[in-house]
Parts: structure tokens; C-alpha cells; sequence
């Protein structure tokens, strides 16, 4: 009877004791905050604008400097893009698909001019994009909450500040 009872006792203090453990288990586990997920949803739609705008750059610049220049933000936004993949897939952040739907649509104007045209607009997209960039890396830097995500954006943004350098100089 004895064991019965100690049995039973201890079928009723699993169960009391088992939602407090889930419930210390979840409050230990922070969830991503809403400036984070932001921050790549954006950077990846972003870094999918540069590197399709850039490869545009290979068939429809005039500009041997747009080619180069465009060269370098495929290779350098590549890596940053991979590198950003592999953070959000290790911390649980979903990174965007595919650029965002305005993006989608200066792409596909770009995509219809050629030459001079193309040189003025492609410059003219990778000095706003480059200023909007640099301010989204600057933010997370400083208020971000997912270390590695913060981390990554202060490793990227003298890159991105090299870009604007170089597309201010086109």
C-alpha cells in the first residue's frame, strides 16, 4: 500500500512539476525580437536587389567602371548574403525569398535600359540602396539583440561604406 501511495505521489508531482519546468525552459529561450527579424528580412531582400542589379550590369553598362564596380557587388554581397544565411538559419531568423516588391520593380526598370541610361540608373539605385543599407547595418550594430546578427552587421558595414565610397566616385 505503502509503495501504492509513493507511486501515486509521484505520477501527481511529475505532472505539478513537468508545465513549471516547460515554462523556465521557454522563459530561458528568448524569441527573436522584432528589430532582428526586421534586420533579415531586409538585408537578404536587399543583398538579392544588389546582386541582380549588378549582374544586369554585365550585359547592359557601357561603362567598363559600372562593370567593375558591379563585379565587386556581386562577389561582395554573395558573401555577405551566405554569411547572413547561415547566422538566420543557426538562430532561427527566416531571411527573405526574394527582393521586395519595390525592388522587384526598379529591377525590372533597370532590366529595360541599356548603356548611358542604364550606367546613370544603375549608379543612381546603388547610392540610395547604399545609404538605406548602411543606416539598417548601423541600427542593428547598436540595438540589435541576437549577438551574432549584431555582430555580423559591425563586420559588414566597412564594406558597405566602401561601396558608397566607390559608387559615389562613378
Amino acid at each position: 500500500m505503502t509503495n501504492k501511495i509513493f507511486g501515486t505521489l509521484a505520477t501527481i508531482g511529475a505532472l505539478v512539476l513537468s508545465p513549471l519546468a516547460m515554462a523556465q525552459t521557454d522563459a530561458g529561450a528568448t524569441a527573436p525580437s522584432k528589430q532582428d527579424t526586421m534586420f533579415v528580412a531586409k538585408a537578404s531582400a536587399g543583398g538579392m536587389t544588389e546582386i541582380q542589379a549588378s549582374q544586369l550590369a554585365d550585359s547592359h553598362a557601357q561603362s567598363t567602371a559600372i562593370k567593375s564596380f558591379a563585379s565587386t557587388m556581386v562577389t561582395d554581397h554573395t558573401k555577405a548574403g551566405d554569411m547572413l544565411s547561415s547566422i538566420a538559419q543557426k538562430d532561427g531568423f527566416t531571411p527573405s525569398a526574394a527582393p521586395m516588391p519595390m525592388q522587384q520593380k526598379e529591377l525590372s526598370q533597370l532590366g529595360k535600359l541599356n548603356g548611358a541610361a542604364f550606367d546613370k540608373a544603375y549608379t543612381a539605385m546603388m547610392l540610395k540602396d547604399h545609404r538605406e543599407t548602411i543606416a539598417l547595418f548601423k541600427k542593428e550594430s547598436m540595438v540589435g539583440k541576437n549577438d551574432d546578427l549584431k555582430s555580423f552587421a559591425s563586420q559588414t558595414l566597412p564594406t558597405l561604406q566602401q561601396h558608397m565610397t566607390m559608387a559615389k566616385k562613378l
